[in-house]
């Protein structure tokens, strides 16, 4: 398979993909020539197998969409009125020469690993993905396959993620400490699969619970698809002013420092996103607390899917690409690079430099600014922890 120099000095497949590949490169995205159709693409095609909704992997333009069934409402709550296919888990569908099929990928609502099957050679893409399952969506399930393209977001050692419940109790005593001081909780999170994913572990019953209208609608969507949620909502359904002293209030990472917080008084407000493991990450945020929680695979999440996979080939599509290459070589794999255009979470398209598969960021980078959604510079301010904000009209 002939290679090009790309990402970090890392051999990145070339535009073809070599001629006996399944899957090429092309300027539009990942084209599986043998039937006629695009993974993920990046510029509008004919027809578009979608892993999920999320901004990088779901744009318009697409003729023809094929996605996981337990997905489609939230791909219509993003794109709007599209020609759109739903296809159940592990279900069959014949497409040109290729065999395709949809498995769950446990990243958000209606994700799913592509398999190819092409003249008894398997291909597996993972979009994107984690081994945790979070009770939202369905979980992972490893797929056997010849090769395996996979995501590489969080591809460091240093990125370990503690068990969901843990990250669920320290969330609950700050919004318990918080309410018990008479101020809202506001906690800065992607609208689609992470607001939701922290609605479910949650324990509701410590108060109110406000959502941004952005996260809302996608709240509305996940229920409409048989997701159970706690009650939420809108900030001008709220009629006792009491009640946001002691709220949760769940907005994306655009709403920071916008006028719409005036609303809530004084505040703590926090992150949650795998970019907080980072050390100055939450201090470049300008938040009073950091919970690190991610919709990726951490390090040995991913360490785990490609072993569970039995692939001897691996692609590595963005992320951490050069670091998870080097170490799946070390493994004594054919490792390669697809040079794509996904971003991984918050829009980054790469994570903190790491000069050794074993070593860990000394002075770790914050990723690039976010494409969906879009986050505003951080606020200049640093408060000590567990201090108050006041209200942004202050």
């Amino acid at each position: 398979m002939g290679d090009a120099q790309g990402v970090d000095g890392v051999a990145v497949a070339d535009g073809a993909g070599g001629a006996d590949a399944l899957l090429r490169v092309r300027p539009e995205g990942l084209y599986c020539a043998a039937g006629g159709f695009f993974i993920d693409p990046w510029r509008p095609v004919e027809r578009a197998l979608i892993t999920h909704a999320h901004a990088d992997h779901a744009r318009t333009g697409h003729a023809h969409y094929l996605a996981a069934t337990p997905g489609e409402r939230v791909l219509r709550a993003r794109l709007g009125a599209i020609d759109l296919q739903g296809l159940d888990y592990g279900r069959r569908l014949r497409i040109g020469d290729v065999t395709v099929s949809f498995h769950p990928a446990g990243h958000v609502l209606g994700s799913a690993q592509i398999r190819l099957e092409h003249r008894g050679e398997v291909w597996v893409v993972s979009g994107d993905y984690k081994v945790e399952h979070d009770g939202v969506c369905a979980g992972f399930e490893p797929v056997r396959c010849d090769t395996f393209v996979t995501e590489s977001t969080f591809g460091l050692p240093v990125y370990r993620w503690q068990p969901q419940a843990q990250v669920f109790a320290d969330v609950d005593r700050w919004w318990h400490d918080n309410a018990a001081a008479g101020r809202a909780s506001v906690l800065y999170c992607y609208a689609f699969g992470k607001a939701q994913r922290l609605l479910a572990g949650v324990d509701a019953s410590i108060g109110p619970i406000v959502c941004h209208g952005a996260v809302e609608a996608l709240n509305a969507a996940h229920r409409a698809s048989g997701v159970r949620l706690p009650s939420t909502r809108l900030v001008s359904e709220v009629t006792d002013r009491a009640d946001l002293r002691r709220a949760l209030v769940l907005a994306p990472p655009s709403a920071a420092g916008t006028t719409w917080l005036r609303r809530f008084g004084e505040y703590s407000d926090a992150f949650a996103s795998g970019w907080m493991a980072l050390r100055g990450a939450r201090r470049r945020r300008g938040v009073d607390r950091g919970f690190v929680m991610s919709d990726h695979a951490d390090w040995p999440g991913l360490q785990q899917a490609v072993r569970d996979s039995g692939a001897q080939r691996v692609f590595v599509t963005h992320g951490q690409v050069a670091v998870m290459v080097r170490w799946l070589r070390e493994q004594g794999r054919d490792a390669h690079a697809f040079e794509t255009e996904f971003t991984g979470e918050d829009g980054a398209a790469t994570a903190p430099d790491a000069p050794d598969v074993l070593g860990e960021p000394t002075e770790p980078t914050e990723p690039t600014e976010p494409t969906e959604p879009t986050e505003p510079a951080a606020r200049a301010e640093s408060l000590p922890p567990g201090a108050p904000r006041r209200s942004a009209a202050d």
